[in-house]
């Protein structure tokens, strides 16, 4: 059974024959999902370093990814006249092609990139955001169809291509809670998301959605509008039983250790132990369980716990075939 029928499998809760993993920044050899992008308009170069062709720069102290800065619409007057790059624009499709050839025998992702709310706050500020979101609705409403018409456009040019699933990370949480209220986000997010998602289910594809913080009130709501793997990384927020209890076999979650505290901090045994809990509580012989793999040595991983993270997942025991699998 290739790579992409077991994550398949799981994300349908047709009992795969193992627990599928997603590796991600480094050892992708090993990940049973693959990857796959957009890229910049051909002959376009950006003006310094960690310029967008949106318009708003990229900026890092450290490893990290860092944060935004030169938010281009941060002068509400600014929106008249602003153009967002063009989604058909020559070049943004280039090496998909090949990524598809590559990785044809696993699960192929098109990754939108950084979306919707994220990608909102880039562009107009966060505070400047939250503050149109409670004052001035139409001025957000603008800001948003800018970004979900753009992805939404992207989405419909790699729904072309032999994918198996579209790919959007919009982080929504604090550590404590969302960072709008439930009944805004029900208001304003869920029906662009539930449009968003149709069109790729419409094209047979699945939706992998990620987000951090804790996002609980939320989940059903997402499950709701058609998420159907859902990436937690910091299941210690939630507490793994209760995730299990209140959502197992509702959603295939994709799971890491969590990045907080035992994936960076741990010792072998309980980072064995942790990993054994997702998979009783999350997935179980039926599926609904994609394990997570990074390296997260700009948080203070060391190489040893990286190592370990692997082995606890490669050790989680095949399930045995029955007929209906051959």
């Amino acid at each position: 059974m290739t790579a992409k029928e077991v994550v398949r499998r799981a994300i349908e809760f047709r009992e795969p024959p193992r627990v599928p993993l997603k590796y991600c920044n480094r050892d992708l050899d090993r990940s049973d999902v693959r990857g796959c992008g957009w890229g910049p308009a051909a002959g376009w170069e950006p003006e310094q370093p960690g310029a967008t062709e949106w318009g708003y720069v990229w900026s890092s102290l450290d490893q990290t990814m860092g944060q935004t800065q030169a938010a281009p619409l941060a002068d509400p007057a600014a929106l008249e006249g602003y153009v967002p790059p063009d989604p058909y624009a020559p070049g943004r499709f280039e090496g998909l092609s090949s990524c598809v050839a590559e990785g044809a025998d696993r699960f192929l992702t098109f990754g939108v990139g950084i979306s919707g709310f994220n990608q909102a706050t880039f562009l107009r500020g966060m505070e400047d955001l939250l503050c149109d979101l409670a004052l001035a609705p139409e001025r957000a409403g603008r800001v948003l169809d800018l970004v979900f018409d753009w992805e939404n456009a992207l989405l419909e040019q790699a729904c072309a291509y032999p994918v198996d699933c579209i790919g959007f990370a919009d982080d929504w949480g604090t550590q404590r809670g969302l960072m709008i209220s439930p009944a805004k986000w029900r208001e304003v997010f869920a029906p662009r998301y539930a449009e968003q998602f149709a069109r790729a289910h419409a094209a047979g594809k699945k939706v992998w959605f990620h987000t951090c913080g804790n996002v609980w009130e939320i989940i059903g709501d997402l499950i709701e509008v058609g998420v159907d793997v859902l990436e937690l990384l910091q299941p210690d927020i939630f507490g793994v039983e209760r995730l299990g209890r209140e959502f197992g076999g509702q959603v295939c979650f994709c799971c890491a250790v969590d990045h907080q505290r035992v994936a960076v901090s741990g010792g072998r045994a309980e980072i064995f132990a942790y990993v054994r809990r997702l998979c009783d509580c999350l997935g179980g012989s039926r599926g609904g369980f994609i394990g997570y793999i990074e390296d997260y040595a700009s948080l203070g991983m060391s190489e040893e716990n990286y190592q370990w993270l692997g082995e606890a997942f490669h050790s989680l025991p095949a399930r045995e075939e029955t007929a209906d699998d051959l």
